[in-house]
C-alpha cells in the first residue's frame, strides 16, 4: 500500500513537471507576474496646493465684544484680538475683520485706493447675505515667515460693508493657486450686522 502511494505521488510530480516544461518560458514568466501582481493598484495620494482649506472644515460664529457684526470663521484657527476686530490664521491663510467710522458708503474707487502696492485684479460691488459690499481682489506678498523668512504671493479678497456711518472691512488671504473659493464664499456670506 505504501509503495502504491509513492508511485502515485511520483507520477503526479512527473506529470506536473512535464506540463511546466511544455509551457514556454515566456508564458510561465507572464503567468507568474500576473499571479504576483496585487489585485488593485493603490491610488496616488492627493496633493493639494499649499493653502487649500479642507472641504470638511467646520465654521463657527464669531462676535467681537462691543462691535456690531458677526462672521463665521473656520473652527480651530488661531485668533488675535484687535481693538475693533480680530484676525484668524491657520498655516498660510488668514481672515481679518475690523470696523471703522465712515462718513459715507464705500465706492469702488475709494476701496481701490486702499490697496497699497498690490496688483489689483478686480473691483466690483457684490451682494452678500449681509448686504452690499465693495469687493476688491488683488495680489501682494505675504509677511515674511517668522521662522524661515520666506515670503509667498497671496491672493487677497477684501469686502467693505457699510451701515449707519460704520464700515466693516473683511479681508481674506491665502497663497495664489489655493482653491479657497468655497470657504471664502462661506465666510463672506456669513457676515452680518447685529443690533448692538
Amino acid at each position: 500500500m505504501m509503495v502504491r502511494k509513492s508511485v502515485i505521488a511520483l507520477a503526479i510530480a512527473a506529470l506536473a513537471a512535464g506540463c511546466a516544461a511544455a509551457v514556454p518560458a515566456q508564458t510561465r514568466t507572464q503567468t507568474q507576474a500576473q499571479t504576483q501582481a496585487p489585485a488593485s493598484t493603490p491610488q496616488a495620494t492627493e496633493s493639494n496646493p499649499p493653502g487649500d482649506i479642507p472641504d470638511d472644515t467646520v465654521f463657527v460664529s464669531y462676535r467681537h465684544p462691543g462691535q456690531p457684526y458677526e462672521v463665521k470663521v473656520p473652527e480651530g484657527w488661531a485668533r488675535t484680538d484687535l481693538p475693533t476686530g480680530a484676525a484668524f490664521t491657520d498655516k498660510l491663510n488668514s481672515i481679518r475683520i475690523e470696523t471703522t467710522r465712515a462718513a459715507s458708503p464705500p465706492a469702488e474707487a475709494s476701496v481701490r485706493a486702499q490697496v497699497n502696492g498690490g496688483a489689483i485684479r478686480t473691483v466690483s460691488t457684490v451682494t452678500r447675505k449681509g448686504g452690499k459690499a465693495v469687493r476688491v481682489v488683488y495680489r501682494a506678498d505675504s509677511s515674511p515667515d517668522p521662522v524661515t523668512g520666506k515670503v509667498v504671493k497671496d491672493e487677497i479678497e477684501r469686502y467693505v460693508f457699510y451701515r449707519a456711518g460704520r464700515e466693516a472691512i473683511l479681508t481674506l488671504s491665502g497663497p495664489v493657486g489655493a482653491d479657497n473659493v468655497d470657504p471664502w464664499r462661506t465666510v463672506s456670506d456669513s457676515f452680518g450686522w447685529t443690533a448692538s
